[in-house]
């Protein structure tokens, strides 16, 4: 009598023995978690990591995790498991199906190993988990993966990741090909799938990203986390309702103390539908100047010798801070390139989520482009990359600019580009023949345009030849040749004719290192702004607290025509000291600077002050009712006039009164 083989043996009546064919989504289960622990404690024992402090805050990052970890495990392996269990036992027991659950387990654990070195190359960029950064990214592959191909080795390292996976598979590859052709009763699978649905039920329900933040510590909270589930959750939670998860005040009570807030003498319109918009009234005599505006690309305050640098990295900017009308102490309202194009355009406190550069009805709001246009100017906004990327092109071409990016640059001009976009000299030298073009036009306007800059951006490439610091060889390079370009332009712009009529204004989009998803590293949010005009503007440098919002304002107010504005932003020549506020954010922490302090706003309506000292660093806990108010009504007066519809760029409807 022949043996029965494993695939024939009937099954006992041992739940365990009757449900072997699930041993492999077990076993990945298992992978899942202890490749997840690894994680965990390797990005502890980093040495940019600083141990979490406190009674307990070491086993509640590992307690914690380890719940994570299981919820991750539980989502991860559904498609296996229902794999194994729906497979016919006949179809089961057949070789070609055990090899290939054995290479879709060893595929999947190499995919796991991926993650993790990903996950560990993340946090050196961002200093946290996946997060709603690695969302967004997910959806511009090309830009990415071409980002990461040309920053690191990467065949290099998927082949070193194959060794630990195969080496895990090879070691449980025995029990993998008899269980996976294990026989699998009917009631056994419908059992099976119930109960993982439960279970999958159970953690859609009561798991939440937000119960890793057990401490004020923006690192022990990210330890907490698992790399997969944040990333999943960062999709499903990537716009934060600010009435729904902030601190909050009557409407009408927001929407007044925001409007006391901006301009407490303001002429603001009072209309029966209600809207946010006054008449600010110009100067005397108005200059009608040419307007450039350039954004760099991560451009942070610190890199700058006037900020105390010290490596002389941006000889050009500094030249310009004894030049230019410099604002020394003035901040970038988020940690993304859409956050600092948002508060150059619209002049809008940052919204938790999104940018609204991202979001959907997004199309005819009030920005500084509509402003420039009512006044009778071309405007205009210039990317070096492919301006899809962040939906740049969409957003500025709906909201009266028009946009170019690199598809508009002719191909012979194009003698240097990476993954993110041309040079940034290259991306000048167009813009300056764009604008030459339309000044020998007949019925020329003067222009206004927004140049947004992408070569100090990793990986750090640039054209030979032009700074002393090779190409791609780290951050002081890119940032030594994105203030080359800077001179650059400046001395090209110098031999056209319609220079000694163009006011320059030169800013950051954000700073490079203002990471975290609770914490808000101040000090990096601090960013340049030089307003550069030899012919109009003496140079002066002005110490007072300025948010990245108040650019727009503060420029019009120096071209001194009166217009109907609706921004948040206040022109800081004009506007009572006494007011001085900024804004700096990420994505769902909302932070608000004023008279020293930091009022911070997070999810389940957590509301703190902190004093903040000259340099921008967070010092011990305040109490301050009154700013704290202040800060709610003005961020949650920006959440309501957006999705309400109130900040949209309407014709005036007449008659109003003013109040």
């Amino acid at each position: 009598m022949t043996p029965a083989t494993p695939e024939r043996r009937q099954p006992d009546r041992n739940g365990f023995a009757i449900c072997a064919r699930l041993t492999p989504a077990l076993l990945l289960a298992a992978v899942l978690v202890a490749v997840s622990l690894l994680t965990r404690i390797v990005l502890l024992l980093r040495t940019d990591t600083p141990p979490p402090s406190g009674p307990g805050a070491l086993a509640q990052v590992f307690s914690r995790g380890l719940y994570f970890d299981l919820v991750a495990a539980d989502y991860f392996v559904t498609p296996f498991l229902m794999w194994l269990a729906l497979v016919p036992n006949r179809l089961a027991a057949t070789r070609l199906h055990r090899i290939l659950v054995l290479l879709g387990f060893a595929g999947t654990v190499y995919g796991l190993t991926v993650v993790a070195v990903a996950e560990w190359l993340f946090w050196e960029e961002f200093g946290a988990r996946f997060n709603f950064i690695a969302v967004d990214y997910l959806l511009y592959t090309q830009e990415v993966i071409g980002n990461i191909r040309q920053s690191y080795p990467v065949g290099r390292i998927f082949a070193a990741l194959a060794l630990p996976a195969l080496l895990v598979t090879w070691r449980m590859g025995r029990r993998l090909l008899r269980s996976a052709g294990a026989p699998l009763p009917l009631r056994a699978r419908v059992a099976a799938l119930a109960a993982h649905a439960l279970l999958v039920a159970a953690a859609f329900g009561f798991a939440d990203s937000d119960q890793k933040d057990f401490s004020a510590s923006d690192v022990a909270n990210e330890l907490a986390g698992n790399g997969i589930y944040e990333f999943f959750a960062a999709n499903y939670r990537n716009e934060l309702n600010f009435e729904k998860f902030y601190a909050t005040l009557p409407p009408d009570e927001a929407l007044a103390q925001a409007k006391r807030a901006v301009d407490a003498a303001g002429e603001w319109l009072d209309r029966p539908h209600g809207t946010f918009e006054r008449h600010v009234g110009g100067s005397p005599s108005p200059r009608r100047l040419n307007v450039v505006l350039v954004s760099i690309e991560s451009m942070g305050a610190e890199f700058l010798d006037a900020y105390g640098n010290g490596k002389g990295l941006t000889p050009n900017l500094d030249r310009l801070a004894r030049e230019s009308l410099w604002f020394s102490n003035a901040y970038a309202t988020g940690n993304r390139t859409v956050r600092g194009l948002e508060a150059l355009a619209l002049a809008l406190p940052p919204t938790p989520g999104q940018s609204i550069v991202r979001r959907p009805k997004n199309e005819r709001l009030f920005s500084l482009g509509s402003v420039f246009e009512d006044m009778g100017y071309d405007t205009l906004f210039a990317y070096g990359g492919y301006g899809y990327f962040d939906n740049m092109n969409a957003f500025f071409a709906r909201n009266d600019y028009r946009a170019v990016d690199r598809t508009d640059i002719p191909r012979e001009k194009v003698v240097f580009e990476n993954i993110w976009g041309v040079a940034d000299e290259i991306l000048f030298d167009f813009v300056l023949d764009e604008l030459d073009r339309q000044q020998q036009a007949e019925g020329a306007r003067p222009f206004f345009v927004h140049i947004m800059t992408t070569s100090n951006h990793r990986p750090y490439s640039y054209p030979a030849g032009r700074i002393d610091i090779p190409s791609g060889s780290g951050r002081d390079g890119a940032v030594r040749y994105a203030d080359w370009a800077i001179g650059h332009l400046l001395d090209e712009a110098r031999k056209r004719r319609w220079f000694d009529d163009t006011l320059f204004v030169i800013t950051a989009d954000h700073g490079a290192s203002a990471r975290g998803t609770i914490d808000i590293p101040v000090d990096k949010y601090r960013i340049p702004v030089f307003f550069y005009a030899p012919q109009h503007i003496e140079q002066r440098r002005v110490k007072r607290l300025m948010s990245q919002i108040d650019i727009a304002p503060t420029l019009l107010g120096l071209l001194g025509a009166p217009y109907y504005s609706k921004f948040f932003g206040r022109d800081l020549l004009h506007a009572p000291p006494a007011g001085d506020r900024a804004f700096v954010a990420n994505y769902q922490t909302l932070g608000y600077l004023r008279d020293g302090k930091m009022v911070v706003l997070q999810p389940h309506r957590k509301v703190s002050v902190f004093e903040v000292d000259a340099d921008g660093h967070r010092g011990a806990p305040a109490e301050d009712p009154t700013l704290a108010r202040e800060a709610i009504a003005l961020y949650q007066a920006a959440s309501i006039v957006f999705k309400s519809g109130r900040y949209r760029d309407e014709e005036q409807l007449a008659p109003a009164t003013t109040r």
